[in-house]
């Protein structure tokens, strides 16, 4: 009778369970989320424009949805969703051209990342309701 032989023991696939989470990861995953926000959040920019397109009474309904607390909320969310999705293309664009790719350089761009797409959607809503006269 023939012998079958045994699969050879293969180490699993790494994972969260053996390294620890780092910014670098993170910023992977958050890219990733961003990315699938911006499908609902242009979903939203079409609707507005599409109501705009279609009269006065449509375009005041959506606006007055946007302009609800929860609508505010969701345009905050989308106004950082494509800043930090921005941020984080141009930080892989700059890691093509394979500068900063050492371990310290790409920690200091993700936390840049971070920091700038907050600090950018803070100036956008600022410039935008002042401009509005909301503040």
């Amino acid at each position: 009778m023939a012998q079958t032989k045994r699969a050879a023991e293969r180490p699993l696939s790494p994972h969260l369970g053996i390294y620890r989470m780092q910014i670098t990861m993170l910023m992977s995953i958050v890219h990733r989320i961003t990315g699938g926000a911006l499908y609902v959040g242009t979903l939203l920019l079409a609707a507005w424009l599409i109501a705009a397109a279609m009269g006065e009474r449509q375009f005041a309904l959506v606006n007055q949805l946007f302009g609800h607390p929860l609508g505010k909320f969701v345009l905050l969310g989308y106004t950082w969703a494509v800043l930090h999705h921005m941020l984080g293309g141009m930080r892989h664009l700059l890691w093509d051209t394979g500068r900063a790719l050492q371990p310290r350089s790409a920690d200091m761009l993700a936390w840049l990342t971070i920091l700038g797409s907050l600090a950018l959607t803070a100036a956008v809503w600022v410039v935008g309701l002042s401009l509005r006269g909301g503040l």
